[in-house]
């Protein structure tokens, strides 16, 4: 069993896989994440050790240092992704492979495997990511944008009177809040479909994030939504790994070794 972790910027979810098929996932809010309970460890909480960790983290140090206490406990040693050269049949054009969030290049890894053609690759959450990737497995290049939340936070911080409540996607909004409403979802659509057209006519877009379900409601180009796609590319990573044991967990003669501290 391998456990996969995603800590982003908002959310942290966790899924434990067998290699075939995911026996659980969850999910809580970062905030809810840094208050938990220091004698209950989320991780342990429904399963034994796994046989690999697989992490991805664009949370910061604060989440990189609760991931490292409560992965302690467990022998297998984390795998931290990052952004590489070439990985599970995807190969990176970026400029410099090691800047690209592992959350972007988890997300890539499972757009190549559920599917063989060209597509766009879309997380939608407190940021909104939109990458490119080819037929071949080459991951062309994407884009950043703040998510709709953000940007109406933003609009609201930097004016005088703009409010910041949520407000109607509407075809010709009437009143401020579904001015903003529509304006930020109107700006996500298209920053997505620009995209599209340099893609191939045919390219699929893959959509995830909590934003995901309503950014495909303004989406005219075929899309799939896939509720966990980093959680999906990080059990690939882990399916593609040998297994991670510290090198003091295994005692000889095949028996477990106490883990240091845990």
């Amino acid at each position: 069993m391998n456990l996969l972790i995603d800590a982003g910027n908002s959310r942290v979810k966790w899924g434990w896989h067998d290699g075939l098929r995911w026996a659980s996932v969850s999910t809580v809010s970062l905030i809810e994440f840094a208050a938990a309970n220091h004698d209950i460890n989320p991780f342990a909480a429904t399963h034994e050790d796994p046989d690999r960790i697989v992490i991805s983290n664009v949370a910061g140090e604060g989440a990189h240092q609760l991931v490292v206490n409560w992965t302690s406990i467990f022998d297998a040693e984390p795998l931290w992704l990052r952004g590489e050269n070439a990985r599970c049949g995807v190969r990176s054009c970026y400029d410099e492979p090691g800047q690209l969030g592992p959350d972007r290049w988890a997300a890539l890894i499972a757009a190549r495997a559920l599917h063989a053609g060209d597509c766009v690759v879309v997380n939608a959450g407190t940021a909104t990511t939109v990458d490119l990737l080819s037929a071949a497995g080459e991951f062309l290049g994407g884009l950043i944008l703040p998510g709709v939340d953000l940007m109406r936070f933003v609009l609201h911080e930097h004016t005088g009177k703009l409010p910041i409540q949520e407000g109607r996607f509407r075809k010709t909004p009437t009143c401020t809040l579904d001015a903003i409403e529509t304006g930020c979802r109107h700006a996500q659509a298209g920053a997505v479909e620009r995209m599209v057209r340099r893609a191939a006519p045919d390219a699929l877009c893959l959509v995830s994030g909590g934003a995901g379900r309503a950014l495909i409601e303004q989406l005219e180009i075929p899309t799939r939504y896939v509720e966990n796609l980093v959680l999906e590319g990080l059990a690939r990573v882990a399916a593609s790994e040998p297994s991670r044991l510290h090198p003091d967990a295994a005692a000889p003669g095949g028996a477990q070794a106490p883990v240091a501290g845990g």
